[in-house]
C-alpha cells in the first residue's frame, strides 16, 4: 500500500512542545510568581491566571484544535467535532484569561488597554470568536449550503492560521512585556525567572510553528480526513 509520513512528524513535535510550554508556564506563574488565585490580597495572583490561560487555553488547545484533522486517527465527523470542541474550549478559556488580566488592572488601579498586547490581545480574541462562529455555522450546522462550504473552505482554514499566528505573536509581547515589567522591579536582568520566561516563549513560538507546518503538510495518502478537508 503506498503511503506517506506528511504531517506525523510535525504532530509528534508539537504535542511534546505543548507538553514543556505548559509546565515551563505553570513553574513560572506557581513556583516564581507564587501561584494562582481569582480572589486574592496579592493582586498578582490574580494576574497569573491570564498567562497560565492564555498559553495552556488559548494557544495550546487552540493549535491541538487545527492540527486535530491530522494528528487524530479517527473518522473525518468525530475530527470535526472534536476540532469544533478544542477551539470552543480555547475560546472561552481565553475570554476568562482576559478577564483576568481586567481584574488584576482595575483591583491594582492599572489603566486598561494601554499596549500594544492588550489591544492586539482584544483584537484576536474576537477574530477568534467570529471564526468558530462561522465555521460552527457553516461547517458544523445541518442547514449549511454544500455549494458555499466547499468554496469558503480554503478562506476559513487561511483565516484560521492568520488569527493563530496572529494570536501567537500577541503571545510573545506579552512575554516581553512581563519580562520588562521583571526587570524594571529589581531582578538580575539575566536571572533565573528572565530565563525562563524567555525559555517558554521560544517554546511557544517553536510550538506554534510546528502547529503550522502540521497544518500545511499532506496527510498520508490514505488519509482522506485531513485538515484541509473540514
Amino acid at each position: 500500500m503506498r503511503t506517506r509520513v506528511g504531517a506525523v512528524p510535525f504532530t509528534v513535535v508539537s504535542h511534546l512542545l505543548a507538553i514543556a510550554a505548559a509546565f515551563m508556564v505553570l513553574v513560572w506563574c506557581i513556583h516564581f510568581r507564587g501561584g494562582l488565585a481569582f480572589e486574592s490580597t496579592n493582586k498578582s495572583l490574580i494576574f497569573n491566571i491570564h498567562p497560565v490561560l492564555m498559553l495552556i487555553g488559548f494557544i495550546i488547545l487552540g493549535g491541538e484544535a487545527i492540527i486535530s484533522y491530522k494528528a487524530i486517527p479517527l473518522s473525518k465527523e468525530v475530527k470535526k467535532v472534536i476540532h469544533l470542541t478544542l477551539h470552543f474550549i480555547a475560546l472561552i478559556l481565553g475570554i476568562v484569561g482576559i478577564y483576568a488580566a481586567f481584574k488584576f488592572h482595575n483591583e491594582s488601579s492599572i489603566a486598561n488597554l494601554y499596549s500594544l498586547h492588550s489591544w492586539l490581545g482584544i483584537g484576536v480574541i474576537c477574530l477568534y470568536g467570529i471564526q468558530w462562529i462561522f465555521g460552527f455555522l457553516m461547517f458544523f450546522y445541518p442547514s449549511g449550503v454544500a455549494a458555499i462550504r466547499v468554496q469558503s473552505l480554503p478562506w476559513h482554514v487561511l483565516f484560521g492560521l492568520f488569527v493563530y499566528i496572529l494570536a501567537l505573536a500577541t503571545a510573545i509581547l506579552g512575554f516581553m512585556e512581563k519580562l520588562t515589567f521583571l526587570e524594571t522591579g529589581g531582578l538580575a536582568k539575566y536571572g533565573t525567572e528572565a530565563f525562563l520566561v524567555n525559555f517558554t516563549a521560544i517554546i511557544t513560538i517553536l510550538f506554534g510553528g510546528f502547529i503550522v507546518l502540521t497544518a500545511v503538510s499532506p496527510a498520508p495518502v490514505e488519509d482522506d480526513f485531513s485538515y484541509s478537508r473540514i
